[in-house]
């Protein structure tokens, strides 16, 4: 279920943040008590609009999606708006004004698209994202290098020290990234400092959502 709300007021607590939404025009009491909802998603816009530079990363990545599939870039793009909706439950909606955090959370899906399914980009997915981190977590998801989005393994930038046996040492709080055999070289070869700054990628805590 997804519903459009409006923020009405908060109260930090000592547990957190207390939000009090509205959802105008709709009933749910039903549906609350019916299935015992405890639980929802919240997700905050802050009301401004795409920029110029999302929609660039938008279009140019679509393109290499529409050239990777063979199809024309308006089918690729309507397939991949629609692809979103269903994915976040979301309305329709349009690069000449949707918000900013509607126009980065495209880039997430369109992104994931293109490492599930091997597009290959025609710049490094870094500079395609509007949101670093989550890129970064796709790529340890779905195995594919952080840079030049190959397939790629698990390079552990907190390292589990020597004479440990990896498949034993709880590493849950190590950061990691993925990369492919080559980048994973010159990430030894370079060291870790060197490489994130040459690439603008970095390790991250890796942890299943």
């Amino acid at each position: 279920m997804y519903e459009v709300a409006k923020l009405k007021g908060y109260r930090i607590t000592d547990d957190g943040t207390e939000l009090k939404i509205l959802i105008p025009n709709v009933d749910l009491k039903e549906s609350i008590q019916s299935k015992q909802m405890r639980k929802c998603g919240v997700w905050l816009e802050d009301g401004r609009h795409i920029s110029s530079e999302q929609r660039k990363k938008i279009y140019a990545t679509i393109a290499d999606i529409s050239q990777y599939l063979g199809y024309l870039p308006e089918e690729c793009k309507e397939w991949m708006k629609y692809l979103h909706i269903a994915n976040t439950g979301c309305d329709y909606f349009s690069f000449r004004d949707c918000s900013m955090d509607t126009a980065r959370e495209f880039i997430n899906t369109i992104l994931e698209f293109a490492l599930v399914n091997g597009v290959q980009l025609q710049d490094f997915g870094v500079n395609r994202t509007d949101d670093i981190g989550k890129y970064l977590w796709y790529c340890l998801k779905y195995k594919k290098c952080a840079v030049c989005g190959k397939q790629g393994e698990v390079h552990h930038v907190d390292t589990i020290g020597m004479g440990n046996d990896r498949t034993k040492v709880d590493d849950s709080n190590h950061r990691k990234i993925c990369l492919c055999r080559l980048h994973h070289t010159l990430a030894h070869q370079k060291g870790m400092i060197k490489f994130e700054e040459s690439y603008k990628v970095y390790g991250i805590v890796f942890k299943e959502e």
